[in-house]
């Protein structure tokens, strides 16, 4: 079909996007500057962008009235032990060591349990029950345990994918595939964000980093606008923010004014919606060079806060190679509390993730320092979003990709048994705020941990009710592309309506 076009349309196309390239380079260096374009209140007047195009990420309408207006979302990447956090199971630690039933394995994928010599562990942790719902937390978690009444506590969750970054895509993505977008590029997709100055999506990270890097926050075939802005916990929170010393701002606006022009016309004659993205993408730096180090400056915050979330912890003397990186504890509780700002900046989801939790082997000493890392800071979050008015309609997730079997890993012949292979058939996950129901426990996995027994809920589930919170259809929150209608949560999902308030 090509050979039909005419010969001059076809040389104005390649043309085009030869055009495109070498002024996407040339703005690929101002991109340095920090920021190209900006708005009628900093510079004055308005430049081309504000009079042509829209906010990419202004506020949009719901399907119908929302319980919550932003998300943060926990994610422990390496999956925790549930046996060993949320789930005491007395049958369990009577069977140590014996082995399951053929039948039970004869058609399961492991990771790296050898099923011929795999045998059951059971869990050495002591539980308590916390609050008047009487939630079960084991003693890695007493300062979450403080929190149960306002937490839901989900334990028949279940996925298909068994390793790390399927799993991860699955969870963040609806599907164990890549290219497509992440549940924080979704809203912003469908509601946009309520703040002018910082992204509407911001990703936070501590520890190793997770299988799943990047694509842990990609916005796949939606515009790039919506994809997740990495914030660094030290120096500048993004790369590239700052100008180089000595800029005048005379010239900063004129490189900004020139580079607009240029995307602008490009626009017009391609029409390429990238393009506004890039656009809104210089028009948000600009602005974000005063409110983002506004925002990582904790000075403002009282003594009493700073201790709450634990931000000045010093690194216990415990094992936790998978999890330690740097001063692992300060920078999680750091990351907690700007959580807490950056919702009451108007940022609509924060992905807080934390990696590993893969505990393959030394199960009890790195879990204990995992644990250690979050305890504090998360049960922190929580009441201080309650004690501020904030928790009725922001969401708080704490989950992982999966969870750890009931069988020990054993892929190593002739050491001990100290950890859980990758267990997708039943796991647990934690919610609260956002109209969501605390003070109950959802569901069960049988008297092992092995599948669940009692009202399971597939990760599309989950989606679909944390859209649901945000007054969001997750039938009708779609995009087409490729000739299909794609959305977060696939060809399944329902709304878990038992979790609302």
């Amino acid at each position: 079909m090509h050979n039909f076009v005419p010969r001059m349309q076809r040389r104005h196309v390649e043309q085009s996007r030869r055009d495109f390239l070498t002024t996407t380079a040339s703005g690929l260096g101002l991109a340095g500057l920090g920021a190209v374009l900006s708005d009628d209140l900093m510079l004055g007047s308005a430049t081309a962008a504000d009079k042509v195009h829209a906010n990419p990420l202004a506020p949009k309408a719901p399907h119908f009235e929302p319980r919550a207006k932003a998300c943060i979302f926990v994610f422990m990447a390496g999956a925790p032990s549930q046996l060993d956090l949320f789930e005491p199971k007395p049958k369990l630690n009577e069977l140590h060591q014996q082995p399951l039933p053929e039948s039970m394995t004869k058609n399961v994928r492991f990771a790296f349990i050898k099923k011929e010599s795999a045998t059951l562990m059971g869990s050495g942790r002591q539980f308590k029950k916390y609050g008047d719902c009487g939630m079960e937390f084991s003693d890695l978690l007493p300062h979450m345990g403080t929190c149960a009444d306002d937490l839901l506590m989900i334990r028949s969750l279940h996925s298909e994918q068994f390793n790390h970054h399927p799993g991860q895509l699955m969870m963040q993505c609806g599907r164990g595939t890549f290219g497509l977008p992440t549940m924080g590029s979704w809203l912003t997709y469908g509601l946009g964000s309520e703040s002018n100055n910082l992204p509407g999506y911001v990703v936070l990270t501590s520890g190793r980093g997770s299988s799943g890097g990047t694509t842990l926050w990609q916005s796949g075939f939606l515009p790039s606008v919506h994809a997740g802005v990495l914030f660094r916990n030290e120096r500048e929170p993004v790369l590239n923010l700052s100008n180089p010393p000595g800029l005048p701002s005379a010239l900063q606006r004129q490189g900004l004014d020139v580079l607009n022009n240029v995307n602008q016309a490009q626009f017009e004659r391609i029409a390429d919606p990238e393009i506004e993205s890039r656009i809104a993408a210089y028009e948000l730096a600009f602005r974000m060079q005063s409110a983002a180090p506004e925002l990582i400056d904790l000075s403002g915050e009282t003594r009493q806060t700073l201790e709450a979330y634990g931000v000045d912890r010093p690194e216990p003397n415990i094992n936790g190679s998978r999890g330690r990186q740097g001063a692992t504890h300060q920078s999680f509780a750091r990351n907690c509390l700007l959580a807490r700002r950056m919702v009451e900046r108007g940022v609509r989801f924060i992905n807080i993730i934390y990696a590993s939790w893969d505990h393959h082997s030394s199960l009890d000493t790195e879990l204990a320092y995992n644990s250690s890392v979050v305890d504090q800071p998360l049960a922190a979050l929580i009441q201080d979003l309650k004690q501020r008015g904030m928790l009725d309609d922001t969401l708080v997730v704490w989950g992982a990709e999966f969870g750890r079997t009931p069988l020990g890993e054993n892929r190593t012949a002739g050491r001990p048994v100290t950890g859980r292979d990758h267990h997708p058939f039943a796991f647990t996950m934690l919610m609260t705020g956002g109209g969501i129901k605390g003070g109950q426990i959802y569901g069960a996995s049988d008297e092992i941990g092995w599948g669940v027994a009692d009202k399971p809920v597939h990760i599309n589930d989950l989606h679909a009710t944390m859209l649901h919170q945000f007054g969001l259809d997750h039938l009708r929150l779609t995009h087409r592309f490729q000739g299909r209608d794609f959305r977060l949560t696939d060809v399944g999902g329902n709304v878990v309506r038992d979790w609302l308030v």
